[in-house]
């Protein structure tokens, strides 16, 4: 989910397919490819249009342009109707988007124009089948991903992490939820993305994120094609029940670059931020992505957040999603300075005085090869939720918790269906004194998903 170009991994069954299986299977696949028409002139140049238009389009994918990249495929798809691969990259494309009733569909016009032996349509099939919960059959096309592709698209597409994925949801399938994930109310929820949702004054005031056309600026990130991201608020009316409208009409937080809250202290009074404005053409701007402070005033109003003056917290990478100890002086944060070796981890810093300790990367115990972000530290420094890509799982990211043991760490527990699915699950936020926790996930609506936050209610819940 790369707010701030940060690199992520999109990763989103203990049954194995029998040769009867595969066997009975292509046939099928194969009677229902449309009959070929006629290799005409026009025809040879409308196939040779569209293989252009594949590639001008694989250039903007590789550049994460998914919505150029999406032009294109279809461009070439209306060349070419009998195009496979046309199909494919539209699907590819969708996907990318978190369109997955769409991925589907396309994957499934691109198995019935291929040969029966596309690695890449089965995982797209497979991949697509994952995101929207269908387990048996996400499971029977990565078995027949696994068969086609070569070993370095294996690795590339992680085929078996994927496996693996589908047979820890299908073991923990009927377990009994201990809650239920709560939409929280369409005042703060809109049909971009919204996360990141962080409670203060007791549950009184909610701060989150959001990628709406009204942030500072109207910038639209060329990378992704998607609004820069804003800090928005809402507060709660006791009259009503209900959140009033959320806005990003909040002092000097928000800049015009990407602004994105993570931490608000018990006293609501001191905010952290992940600020990048390193996009923009101005003359002050953060390196990357960069951990930021901001304070209320004497008028009480937040003055403009300004980056940590420590190279060991901000660097040239991406750095951010501080989490602090009630006391304020332990943050743990995410960085991607050891990206080469294992995308992006969780560092710890002390506070002594007004400076920061050394960054101390957490052990790869907690940290792994993947993605690990969005970690949260329970007030007293016990407890560390964060979610990963690289670890047992539903798919995607999940949310684990380690219990801090003064020189080590215990082994990172998923919490399980309750608080995780088939998608990308984030920005897990704990509060014991209100029973209640916040999780940020991807919701399903028709052929398309955004992320949306969510609230559980934990009370009587212990931390496993």
């Amino acid at each position: 989910m790369n707010q701030h170009r940060l690199t992520m991994k999109k990763v989103f069954g203990l049954f194995i397919v029998s040769a009867f299986m595969i066997i009975v299977s292509l046939p099928a696949m194969a009677t229902e490819r449309p009959v070929p028409v006629s290799d005409s002139t026009s025809n040879i140049i409308d196939r040779t249009a569209a293989l252009y238009l594949i590639d001008e389009g694989k250039k903007f994918f590789n550049q994460g342009k998914m919505r150029d990249a999406l032009r294109k495929f279809r461009e070439a798809y209306v060349r070419d109707k009998y195009s496979a691969r046309a199909a494919y990259w539209i699907g590819r494309a969708h996907y990318n988007m978190n369109n997955y009733g769409y991925a589907l569909k396309y994957a499934k016009i691109a198995e019935s124009l291929s040969q029966a032996d596309d690695g890449e349509v089965f995982m797209l099939l497979g991949e697509s089948y994952h995101r929207q919960a269908i387990l048996d059959s996400a499971r029977m096309n990565y078995d027949l991903a696994e068969i086609q592709l070569g070993n370095a698209k294996k690795r590339a597409y992680d085929v078996n992490q994927k496996i693996n994925e589908i047979a820890f949801a299908q073991s923990v399938k009927n377990d009994e939820p201990f809650t239920e994930k709560i939409l929280v109310s369409s005042k703060v929820n809109s049909g971009y993305d919204d996360y990141g949702a962080t409670f203060s004054n007791d549950g009184k005031i909610v701060y989150f994120i959001s990628r709406r056309p009204d942030t500072k600026g109207g910038n639209i990130n060329p990378d992704d094609q998607r609004y820069f991201e804003d800090v928005y608020f809402a507060s709660w009316d006791e009259d009503a029940e209900d959140w009033v409208e959320a806005s990003n009409d909040i002092e000097r937080l928000n800049s015009d670059g990407f602004d994105a809250v993570s931490y608000v202290s018990p006293d609501g009074k001191t905010i952290y931020l992940t600020v990048n404005t390193s996009i923009l053409d101005t003359k002050s701007t953060t390196q990357s992505s960069d951990i930021c402070v901001s304070e209320r005033t004497k008028e009480d109003r937040w003055n403009t957040p300004k980056p940590i003056n420590s190279k060991s917290v901000n660097t040239s990478f991406y750095d951010g999603n501080p989490t602090l100890t009630a006391d304020g002086n332990t943050m743990y944060f995410v960085s991607g300075r050891e990206g080469e070796k294992s995308l992006s981890d969780i560092y710890v810093v002390y506070k002594d005085g007004k400076n920061w300790s050394e960054a101390e990367k957490l052990p790869m115990s907690v940290n792994s090869t993947g993605n690990e972000t969005t970690p949260y530290i329970t007030p007293d420094g016990k407890y560390l939720f964060f979610s990963s890509d690289s670890r047992e799982g539903l798919g995607g990211y999940d949310v684990y918790v380690t219990e801090n043991l003064g020189d080590s760490w215990s082994e990172p527990k998923n919490l399980g269906p309750t608080f995780n699915s088939v998608n990308n699950d984030l920005f897990f936020k704990y509060y014991p004194k209100m029973n209640t926790a916040l999780i940020s996930t991807y919701r399903l609506q028709g052929n398309k998903a955004s992320m949306d936050i969510f609230q559980l209610n934990l009370e009587g819940w212990k931390i496993p």
